[in-house]
């Protein structure tokens, strides 16, 4: 269903753009938001789109999301990119500080809505990360060939296993990734997720199916990478420390394994498209954060 019945008139982004005439600095929060979000849905439509093309054994193997950004360096202009992509995951972090310390979205102060709030602040820091590793990328050539996903991961998880506790800590990470998996399902199963959109009813619904499958691809990639890094942990075994790109290869690997990653491919796609349509069509009222 549509947002709010004052706002049924023009779309979220109209209203923005409105009012950079009448409130410029919240109404450039709300482009750096919205510019955010497109960011976040570039970079899982990349995985989406490597996973895809690896079950069909048209490239080596799936990759997390920095390998699927470098994969964008070797193209034209592809370093401009990256450079907006870069910006955009520190708009999106930004976005989520909105949320989570400020409350922008007016969720309130229920155990739920605390709930979602530290993981809207968690996710911010993910992001901001990844952004920053995106600018790391890009300080040189040479760096576009550095170590791949797997090997910074599992040379973080030797460091964390040096620490004293560290196998725990690497354990604990797992089961709160394990737990964001799960949290994706139950979204993707029992979400409302086009309350906030902005647009007509019928782009509304499909965009909330589209969110769904997104969420419970998401949701599957997450469980099987949390399994992993809490199996490293419990096992204070390094070389099993793994991220999504990890993840999806070893959904390959299991039986049916070539038409179960298209399947979650074309999920993760799915969850990039609706981030696309969230940077279109949400509302975002980080404005009247901004303004206040």
């Amino acid at each position: 269903m549509a947002a709010a019945s004052e706002h049924q008139a023009e779309t979220a982004l109209r209203q923005t753009l409105r009012w950079l005439g009448e409130a410029p600095r919240g109404a450039l929060t709300q482009l750096a938001c919205r510019f955010g979000y497109a960011a976040r849905g570039f970079v899982y439509l990349s995985i989406g789109l490597i996973a895809f093309l690896a079950a069909v054994e048209l490239v080596p193997e799936a990759e997390g999301s920095m390998g699927a950004l470098r994969a964008w360096a070797q193209w034209p202009l592809g370093f401009v990119l990256l450079w907006v992509t870069g910006l955009g995951l520190y708009g999106f972090a930004g976005w989520r500080l909105l949320q989570s310390v400020f409350d922008a979205d007016r969720q309130g102060r229920k155990l739920k809505a605390v709930l979602t709030r530290i993981g809207q602040a968690i996710s911010g820091f993910v992001y901001g990360g990844l952004g920053y590793s995106v600018f790391g990328a890009l300080d040189t050539l040479e760096d576009l060939a550095e170590p791949d996903d797997r090997d910074a991961e599992q040379a973080a998880a030797q460091q964390a296993l040096n620490m004293p506790g560290g196998a725990w800590l690497i354990a604990a990470v797992g089961l709160f990734i394990l737990a964001a998996g799960v949290a994706n399902i139950v979204k993707a199963v029992r979400g409302n997720l086009d309350e906030r959109l902005v647009c007509e009813d019928r782009l509304s619904r499909a965009a909330g199916l589209v969110g769904r499958i997104g969420y419970g691809a998401r949701g599957l990639a997450f469980l099987v990478a949390g399994g992993m890094l809490a199996r490293a942990g419990l096992n204070a075994r390094a070389e099993q420390a793994a991220g999504v790109g990890d993840a999806l290869q070893a959904l390959e690997r299991a039986p049916f394994g070539s038409p179960l990653l298209v399947l979650v491919a074309l999920g993760l796609i799915a969850f990039g498209l609706f981030a696309m349509l969230e940077a279109r069509y949400r509302l975002i009222p980080a404005g009247d954060v901004v303004e206040d």
